[in-house]
């Protein structure tokens, strides 16, 4: 039985989530990436809730220009700074499912060059 794509990736996505899990002092970052955006949450698992989030649709970001992974190292620096802001220096890093490479890539390369820790 062959899977398709969505099928494959929530395969993958739950397997990185029985081993990943965040709390208040250390979040998961969470990425989510659609075919034109990209997004970023910050999750307390333990409390069920989304501390804060960033994607690509926030206005500094649309007003930038250039490719969709030059798009996601903002989306990933713009994090690391309000994660910062906030008093989260240590994250766990969830791709979601994705491939470690491209957007994805990108993200958590600017989320650490920016100051987070996982």
């Amino acid at each position: 039985m062959a899977l398709t794509k969505l099928e494959r990736r929530e395969r993958i996505r739950k397997r990185i989530r029985k081993v990943v899990s965040g709390s208040n002092t250390v979040p998961r970052l969470s990425v989510y990436r659609s075919n034109t955006q990209v997004y970023v949450q910050f999750v307390d698992d333990v409390a069920g809730k989304t501390l804060m989030s960033v994607s690509s649709l926030n206005k500094e970001i649309v007003a930038a220009s250039g490719t969709k992974t030059e798009k996601a190292a903002l989306v990933g620096k713009l994090a690391a700074e309000k994660a910062l802001a906030a008093g989260i220096s240590v994250v766990k890093f969830d791709r979601g499912g994705y491939l470690y490479h491209g957007r994805v890539k990108a993200i958590a390369d600017a989320a650490r060059e920016g100051g987070l820790k996982f």
